[in-house]
């Protein structure tokens, strides 16, 4: 049976990475961190893979140099149930050089993009009625972190 696996490349912070992916989002877990070996040639005897859960899914990292760095073209995205926990995630991930961005997304300080999205989002700009859906639509394109009474708000016009 295959499985597919987010595989994330860090410089030197995997491990700091992962502790912290884990203590943020629920029902996540450290699986496994893996070392160099002490006499391998130009590395450090320090982590070199980290292997952790988040919410059920299964990431590998990889202190692999500052060869790659992250971009927008790959992010994990958070469906949340209220306001409280968007906010919730968006301070921590946002926090210590993290920065926002727009519609929901932000970088963490390691620079690996994330969006924080309200399940509430697909309803509004998903609704039967255009004009309702569009509404949501533009408001959400005018925020950074998403505001679900702002969404909601937007849409009843």
């Amino acid at each position: 049976m295959s499985r597919v696996t987010p595989f994330l490349w860090f410089n030197d912070q995997a491990e700091q990475a992962a502790e912290f992916y884990v203590s943020v989002i629920p029902n996540s877990r450290m699986l496994e961190v893996s070392r160099f070996a002490p006499d391998a040639p130009g590395q450090a005897a320090g982590v070199s893979r980290v292997r952790f859960e988040l919410d059920g899914v299964e990431v590998m990292a990889l202190n692999g140099g500052p060869i790659f760095p992250f971009t927008e073209a790959f992010s994990f995205s958070v469906s949340v149930d209220d306001q409280a926990e968007v906010d919730r995630l968006w301070d921590a991930l946002t926090g210590d050089g993290g920065e926002p961005g727009q519609c929901g997304w932000l970088k963490d300080r390691w620079g690996l993009s994330w969006q924080i999205v309200p399940s509430a989002l697909d309803a509004l700009i998903g609704d039967p009625d255009p004009e309702r859906a569009n509404r949501a639509i533009q408001a959400m394109l005018s925020m950074g972190k998403l505001d679900i009474a702002a969404l909601r708000a937007a849409a009843d016009g």
